[in-house]
């Protein structure tokens, strides 16, 4: 989404080209892949732990950190891992949404119109909004220690990655919408009144 948000506002003259259908299936694809295999990693290593406490974990779902605290065994090695491969998939899509949104910046600050700025900016902070909710619950959750790890605050933060903000995005994009915007303020001015 942040190249897509770079392509279109750097070089939209160019955007059909640039994000073929190639493009796209190329970089969904690669997403896939790189999920799957890390994904792959973590769940062979926990299948060597040995379990010896209760079955039941006080989760939404089978998250990693609730299954290693069931394990009788030392987890270290697998905290380790898990801590390298999620550092690795969020500060490499940190660094490429970053690296994008300064050079969609530079771009915008170079712009003569006024509303074309303001266009540019409205089209950016929506996805900033959504990324920057969704990469500080996701740090929360998967860049600490398991020593660390509070049932209730993970809990909170696994609702915040997978339900809120799935919510939260069609709201944010919608709200870019001027029809929306209007309906929006005509409800707020009836009941107002």
């Amino acid at each position: 989404m942040a190249y897509d948000r770079y392509v279109a506002i750097c070089n939209p003259l160019h955007y059909p080209v640039v994000m073929s259908i190639t493009l796209c299936h190329t970089l969904i694809t690669v997403s896939y892949v790189i999920g799957f295999c890390e994904s792959s990693a973590v769940v062979i290593s926990i299948t060597t732990l040995h379990f010896c406490k209760s079955n039941i974990i006080h989760h939404f779902f089978c998250d990693s950190t609730p299954i290693l605290i069931l394990s009788c065994t030392d987890t270290s090695h697998i905290e380790i891992l898990i801590f390298i491969l999620a550092g690795f998939t969020l500060m490499m899509s940190l660094l490429t949404i970053s690296v994008s949104y300064m050079l969609i910046l530079t771009t915008i600050l170079k712009m003569n119109s006024t509303s074309g700025k303001r266009k540019a900016f409205s089209t950016c902070a929506s996805h900033f909004l959504g990324v920057t909710i969704f990469f500080v619950s996701m740090i929360f959750t998967y860049l600490r220690p398991s020593k660390s790890y509070s049932l209730g605050k993970d809990q909170i933060a696994s609702v915040f990655y997978t339900i809120v903000i799935p919510m939260l995005n069609p709201l944010i994009y919608s709200l870019r919408n001027k029809d929306v915007k209007q309906a929006l303020t005509r409800v707020m001015q009836k009941r107002e009144c």
